[in-house]
């Protein structure tokens, strides 16, 4: 590989075998020029820049950040059990790595930092969560100061954000608010309440993320066969009164107009979940 860039004597960019990556190790770029072939004994980690993102926006970004903060985060998401999309991703390495460096340096200036959305995110997002637990976990076995256990909300939030394009976290904390919108209508029009962390539930807010995924990326479902379509709406009239309803909701909230195969099949996830809503009765599909 030869080099492209020197950003620090920590982090290149390179031309690699299938185009432009971002590397990173401890001298890396010390007395390195453009044109320059990489010493690959020095290269700890090699990122692939993806969905278009500018890699010299990225390696700047991650010049930023000490080399041995992103190698403890990239081995701490080996351990934490991560998977190798999660690990292999320059955004969300980037992410978890300034996230961890600032949590650092607050700690050093000895500033606390409260996250309220606890409740919020072990419920709404347990997985995420449980694997935020142990990004901790695995962190503090490899920094010099430990970190709070409630920096396991703020990883949880960062992995929830691995899914969408955004590389900040003002689109997940927005749709952290609009799933906790949605359960709050469906439990007023079913009179339900919904137990939040079910697997009923669970599947419910795992059918809005990807919905959420599709908005973001203007993928909405359209064409659907109308035969199908029709009969959503014949059958689950209720539900899909409520997912109109919840739809404007989306148009407000996202600036996007949802499609009418969306709101019919967010309309039979509605149903499904308030049928088995718990509140001491059985509620109906239709009118």
């Amino acid at each position: 590989m030869k080099i492209l860039r020197v950003f620090n004597n920590n982090v290149v960019l390179a031309q690699g075998r299938d185009g432009e990556v971002i590397l990173t190790g401890r001298g890396i770029g010390f007395q390195a020029r453009p044109g320059m072939r990489v010493d690959e004994s020095k290269v700890v980690r090699t990122f692939v820049p993806a969905d278009g993102r500018d890699p010299d926006h990225m390696a700047q970004l991650l010049s930023d950040i000490r080399p041995e903060t992103i190698r403890a985060v990239c081995e701490a998401m080996g351990e934490a059990g991560l998977d190798a999309d999660m690990q292999g991703s320059a955004t969300l390495v980037m992410a978890v790595a300034d996230h961890v460096d600032n949590a650092l340096l607050r700690l050093e200036r000895g500033i606390e930092v409260d996250y309220p959305l606890v409740g919020e995110v072990s419920n709404l997002y347990p997985k995420e969560y449980e694997q935020g637990r142990l990004l901790v976990r695995a962190l503090n076995r490899r920094l010099d100061r430990a970190l709070p256990q409630g920096e396991a909300i703020a990883l949880a939030l960062h992995l929830v954000n691995a899914g969408f394009s955004t590389g900040d976290l003002t689109y997940t904390y927005q749709m952290t608010g609009v799933i906790q919108q949605i359960i709050t209508i469906i439990e007023e029009t079913y009179e339900v309440e919904l137990d939040r962390s079910s697997v009923n539930v669970g599947r419910f807010i795992t059918h809005l993320r990807y919905l959420f995924v599709r908005i973001n990326q203007h993928r909405q479902l359209v064409d659907e066969p109308e035969s199908i379509v029709g009969a959503i709406r014949d059958s689950y009239a209720k539900a899909v009164r409520c997912a109109s309803y919840i739809a404007t909701v989306l148009e407000l909230r996202f600036d996007a107009d949802i499609t009418e195969d969306e709101i019919a099949y967010l309309a039979l996830h509605v149903a499904r979940v308030a049928d088995n809503g718990r509140h001491g009765r059985s509620v109906g599909l239709q009118d």
